[in-house]
Formats: C-alpha cells, sequence, structure tokens
C-alpha cells in the first residue's frame, strides 16, 4: 500500500491516506502462469513511480521499513532524485566506497565503477563520539538523541554507486532501540532523516483503524479481480471518509467527536470519521425531504441530535 501523509488541522500527528494498493503474489503462481515475478520492492517503485507523473514538480520523500534498506531502491530514487528522496532503515554493515578516482588523461581500459572500500557504518560508530540532537516525534513533542552519521557512496555490483547519507541514532531518553536511517540526499541534516521517518507509524494507525472500522482483512474471495478489488476500494473509502470528514469540521469550525462510555478522547480519530459521516446523510437528505420533513424543525434540537446519532449508530 501507497500511503500520503496529511496534516489535518484537528489533528497533532500526520494521518496516512491511502491512495494506492498491488497485491503481491508468491512465486509459484508466476512461475505456473510464465509471468514475471514482482518483488514487493517491485511493486513499491511501481507505485512510488506514479506520483511524479500525477504530480510534476512536487517533491515526495517515501518512507520505507527494514525491506527497503537494500540498494535496489536506493539507486530508483537517486535515478528519480529531482522529485524522490527514499528515507529508510539502514544497517551497520553496508557496503560503503569511495568515489572512483579521476581518470588520468590518455588512460586506456574500462574505468573504474568505484573507489577504495570504506569502513562500514558500524565501524565509524564504534570509533565515533556521537553527537546530540533534538529531532520531532510521532504525536508532536521532541526528542533528544544521541547520533553519529557521515556521507557515503553505497556500491553492488550491477547497481553502481548510490550518494547517500547515513545516520545512527540512540534515543538518550532510554526507550527506543538503536537504529541506522539513510537518505538519498546526502545534504540533509540527521534531524530531517530521522524526524520524517517517525511519521512513519501513521501508515500502521492506519491499518489497524482500516481492520477495526471498515472490515479490512475480513472480506473472503474465491476469485482473482474479487481479491484485486475489495481490499483497494475499503483503502480508498478510508480516504475518502477521512476527506469528507474533514470538510465537515471546516465547515463547522471543528471535528465532531463521537462521545465513547468510559474513553475521553482529547482529539479526533478516525473511530469518529464514520459516525459523522453515515449521520451526514441522514440530516442533510433523508429527514429534510421525508414526508416527516415539515415535523423535524419543531422538534426540540437535543431530541433531533439524539435521533441522528442513533441512526448514525446503526450504519
Amino acid at each position: 500500500m501507497l500511503a500520503i501523509n496529511v496534516e489535518l488541522p484537528f489533528a497533532r500527528r500526520a494521518w496516512a491516506m491511502p491512495v494506492m494498493a498491488c497485491l503481491y503474489e508468491p512465486v509459484a503462481p508466476d512461475e505456473a502462469e510464465g509471468s514475471r515475478h514482482r518483488t514487493p520492492i517491485d511493486l513499491a517503485k511501481a507505485m512510488v513511480s506514479q506520483l511524479p507523473r500525477w504530480f510534476p514538480g512536487q517533491r515526495f520523500v517515501p518512507l520505507g521499513d527494514g525491506g527497503y534498506a537494500s540498494h535496489d531502491p536506493a539507486c530508483f530514487a537517486r535515478r528519480h532524485r529531482q522529485q524522490l528522496t527514499l528515507v529508510s532503515l539502514f544497517h551497520a554493515d553496508a557496503n560503503p566506497f569511495d568515489p572512483p578516482p579521476a581518470r588520468p588523461k590518455g588512460g586506456v581500459g574500462r574505468p573504474r565503477l568505484k573507489g577504495d572500500k570504506a569502513p562500514s557504518p558500524g565501524d565509524v560508530v564504534a570509533k565515533a563520539r556521537p553527537g546530540r540532537t533534538t529531532v520531532g516525534r510521532y504525536g508532536g513533542g521532541d526528542r533528544r538523541i544521541a547520533c553519529v552519521g557521515a556521507a557515503g557512496h553505497w556500491y553492488k555490483g550491477g547497481g553502481g554507486l548510490v550518494d547517500l547519507r547515513w545516520v545512527f541514532v540512540r534515543d538518550v531518553q532510554g526507550t527506543h532501540r538503536d537504529q541506522y536511517f539513510y537518505s538519498t540526499d546526502p545534504a540533509m541534516t540527521p534531524g530531517q532523516i530521522v524526524t520524517p521517518y517517525t511519521a512513519r507509524w501513521s501508515i500502521e494507525v492506519t491499518f489497524r483503524e482500516v481492520r477495526e472500522h471498515l472490515g479490512f482483512e475480513t472480506t473472503k474471495q474465491w476469485c482473482r479481480r474479487s481479491v484485486t478489488r475489495a481490499g483497494p476500494c475499503l483503502l480508498g473509502l478510508y480516504s475518502l471518509v477521512t476527506l469528507v470528514y474533514a470538510r465537515l469540521a471546516r465547515r463547522r469550525g471543528g471535528p465532531a467527536i463521537h462521545a465513547t462510555p468510559g474513553y475521553a478522547k482529547a482529539e479526533p480519530t478516525f473511530g469518529d470519521a464514520p459516525f459523522a459521516v453515515r449521520r451526514l446523510p441522514w440530516a442533510e437528505t433523508v429527514l429534510t425531504r421525508a414526508p416527516v420533513a415539515a415535523v423535524v424543525p419543531k422538534l426540540p434540537r437535543r431530541f433531533t441530535g439524539f435521533l441522528l446519532d442513533q441512526l448514525a449508530a446503526t450504519g
């Protein structure tokens, strides 16, 4: 799934809005059909490559987990560096090299693809003294970290060199494990790399909420077309409901929060959005056009609100 983090005026954290999804299939079915197997990274590249076409001139920062700590997606991002900067997890035993030396004038033979082997990130961290900086964190606020970083060139046979910046992060407050990150933009600072990555947790929240409120992963299909339609439709419904909810909040001067017994919320969650959107057609269509439309305005406002809440709660 490809999602875009959107900052809503009524929420402290960004909401990950699904915009595209692809179905991953195991190797065996592809081999049986005689088609080329597409790995998760292949599917991710296909989805991300659509963004510059849809939004020319806009710059995107894809955030990848440990599955993208490989040379292939980094090389892909550098090829599209005018609009894409990949930020992802990294690993201590990466294979950095110096850039190839300048070829002497009149030299013969094939030019070198890389320079001398450089120390791995793990070796650099073992000998370095970490610096301190402050980064943003998921849900707002700041966090102090100790970090070590450097610009380098990542090499893989057949893929060439990819220039990047990696950073090792240790949480000074002691609540998160040590991590390595990298960015395909060597000009980024450690804070500019780590802060956006913390927002990646929003996609995990989206997965949980789309399962809890929209029934994602509970549907059962037996044909290929149903499988490829049901999941993307539910993910798209999440984005559509969120956008309608945001428009309602802007029109009313604030979001509607559905009160849940025993659970007090300081700000709305996606669970409030379907309730508000289900309430909308009752309030603006059914009760205003039905035969009882002349009676509804005469009802006490509190009773009308109670009636709309009960109708929305039934789905």
